[in-house]
């Protein structure tokens, strides 16, 4: 799908958490236009910046542009979708607020098929979807703590246009590039989610359950040969809704997740700090994905039900005040 973009673009960032801030501040601190939608430290970002500590390089932006309501959003070029997937009842208006007829949005959210409320705003050809391989975690208002690798897989996310490395998304890629941020085309959007969730449905799923992070869940014979089942009935998963995984992938995640640092995964961060968990995108909807052909994976389906139970009960526990 060939779009003529300025070289320049117009970028407006939903989400200033791991994600967004870390990418969204590499955006703007390379030259480019960027806004910022914040919600609770927006008032924060105006007055004190947006802090970004990366092994890449620490930096400040002293004025971001920020909006803390969609009527203050600036028309885009491209908007980028980094807020979790439990935010997307935000995700409409924010859209239709700052959304031109030629806009390309680009999702970088976990999980399966999370383009797809994004699609229903704008059309499924004007939408791309990121998976970010990125230890990320934001430590307080404003404040990023980015802590290892950082790469961004994007592919286009309509069928119409599956199999191809657009103009369009090769120029997005550019944009990040140019960034200094580790961006690559991919040409089947969903070999590269399957890919993502090989690693999100075992290390954020048993990071919850068992109250441990990617380093104690290696290092432990038992838990990384249950991430290792996981990550085999992932591939079992993806294979049998069309996509060829190869079966090396499994390796490479494991080697890379033992060299990372340690990291608590977000969904135990979001757990700890008493937020709602993406249960349904990471684990509920691909798990509904294969029952839809045929094939019901037995363990997704038990970290499924164990996480929708946690979040439930915590979710309705009185907080003493």
């Amino acid at each position: 799908m060939e779009m003529e973009q300025p070289d320049y673009p117009r970028i407006v960032v939903l989400g200033t958490g791991a994600v967004g801030g870390l990418y969204g501040g590499r955006l703007a601190q390379a030259g480019y236009d960027v806004t910022f939608l914040a919600r609770s430290d927006a008032d924060h970002l105006r007055t004190k910046g947006l802090r970004v500590e990366s092994p890449q390089g620490d930096f400040v932006l002293a004025n971001p542009q920020v909006a803390s309501d969609v009527s203050q959003l600036p028309p885009a070029d491209l908007v980028i979708v980094s807020w979790k997937a439990t935010a997307n009842e935000a995700l409409a208006p924010a859209l239709q607020s700052t959304c031109t007829p030629t806009t390309s949005v680009l999702v970088l959210q976990n999980g399966w098929d999370v383009e797809r409320q994004a699609a229903a705003v704008v059309g499924a050809e004007r939408v791309l979807g990121g998976c970010c391989f990125l230890c990320s975690n934001k430590i307080g208002p404003g404040h990023i703590r980015h802590l290892d690798y950082g790469t961004i897989t994007i592919g286009e996310y309509a069928p119409t246009l599956a199999g191809q490395i657009t103009p369009r998304l090769q120029q997005i890629v550019d944009w990040l590039r140019r960034a200094g941020i580790d961006a690559r085309a991919v040409p089947d959007l969903r070999v590269a989610r399957w890919k993502k969730l090989m690693w999100n449905i075992p290390f954020n799923g048993l990071s919850v359950i068992l109250q441990a992070d990617t380093r104690a869940l290696m290092t432990d014979a038992d838990t990384r040969a249950l991430v290792e089942q996981i990550m085999r009935e992932v591939l079992q998963l993806a294979r049998a809704c069309g996509s060829e995984v190869e079966e090396s992938h499994i390796d490479k995640l494991l080697r890379d997740t033992a060299e990372m640092v340690p990291y608590a995964s977000s969904m135990l961060l979001d757990y700890q700090n008493r937020r709602p968990m993406e249960v349904e995108a990471i684990f509920g909807n691909p798990m509904r994905a294969g029952q839809a052909v045929g094939f019901s994976p037995p363990r997704i389906a038990t970290l499924y039900h164990q996480l929708k139970f946690l979040d439930r009960r915590q979710r309705s526990a009185v907080v003493p005040g």
